[in-house]
């Protein structure tokens, strides 16, 4: 697949501090990507120069898409914080936001009525933004941000304020998005709505990348099984046994981590008698395992 976008050694300093540090990565046309990292590592920075607002202080950034030297009418922004007229109504401001990138009006009409529809806003349309709740105001700005049908979309937390079944109406979109060829890159805190949807990540700390790859690769990577026990197994110090590498409570719950040299089949074997299970599962571990451990001094790993 083709780069829509283009990341290439960027770096931004504001005053004595660098929020951004030799960072590069590629969106790829039809791809899910994840921008990750906690609060104040560099992401909201790099959205920015991308979108324009800000300029690197060295490096490129480059669109594929890009005609006579802009790409802004072809890019389509949710931005964390709601930015929509309070006092607009919804179908109106949809249509001046879809006017401002040069998308025929008729046309944005139509596409508006179909979507405001499928995330079942249909009679919302004469409404003002400000009567609207928190939930139905972020999928107005996330219709707002693909009215247009960019070639690049840029997600930045998505999801926040959405219940479940809003959650799983907005995965499908950015799915669907993503299989009509729209590049989307996605910035987002839960881990575990990331590691369903994203291709591959880049996750960035204090300004330089972390880890960045196929989100299969990087699981293999961090290949460290863990094995969750439900069960009241206070009175058992499971991190005697050989294999446990760390162990944590929670409750009637006990989750073994296994050090890499050792199998999941000797950690069955060295359970001592009589320990409770009600439930047990063995999991690889997850995208916020990894995250934790990246942005609180693990090792970094970087896979093409």
């Amino acid at each position: 697949m083709a780069d829509l976008l283009s990341v290439r050694s960027i770096n931004k300093t504001f005053g004595a501090t660098r929020v951004v540090r030799d960072l590069s990565f590629a969106v790829q046309e039809g791809e899910i990507f994840g921008l990750l990292g906690p609060n104040g590592a560099g992401k909201s920075t790099t959205i920015r120069c991308i979108l324009g607002i800000i300029l690197p202080d060295s490096g490129d950034i480059t669109f594929s898409f890009a005609k006579n030297g802009t790409a802004r009418h072809s890019i389509g922004y949710l931005p964390e914080e709601r930015g929509l007229y309070k006092d607009v109504p919804v179908l109106d401001i949809i249509l001046y936001l879809a006017s401002l990138k040069g998308y025929p009006l008729a046309k944005a009409r139509q596409r508006a009525e179909v979507l405001l529809e499928r995330f079942s806003l249909s009679k919302k349309g004469k409404a003002k933004v400000e009567e609207l709740s928190k939930g139905m105001a972020q999928k107005v700005q996330f219709i707002a941000s693909i009215i247009h049908e960019p070639k690049l979309l840029i997600l930045d937390e998505p999801f926040s304020g959405l219940d479940p079944v809003s959650q799983d109406i907005l995965k499908a979109e950015v799915r669907a998005l993503a299989g009509q060829g729209t590049a989307i890159l996605l910035s987002a805190h839960q881990m575990h709505l990331v590691e369903e949807l994203c291709d591959r990540i880049s996750l960035i700390n204090q300004g330089q990348q972390a880890v960045y790859g196929r989100m299969i690769d990087i699981k293999t990577r961090f290949a460290e099984q863990k094995c969750v026990i439900h069960g009241d197994n206070g009175h058992i110090d499971f991190e005697r046994l050989p294999a446990v590498r760390r162990a944590e409570r929670d409750k009637a719950k006990t989750t073994l981590y296994v050090h890499a040299s050792s199998s999941m089949a000797e950690l069955l074997k060295e359970l001592p008698v009589g320990t409770e299970i009600d439930e047990l599962r063995i999991e690889r571990i997850s995208l916020h395992d990894i995250f934790v451990n990246v942005t609180q001094g693990g090792a970094s790993h970087v896979a093409r």
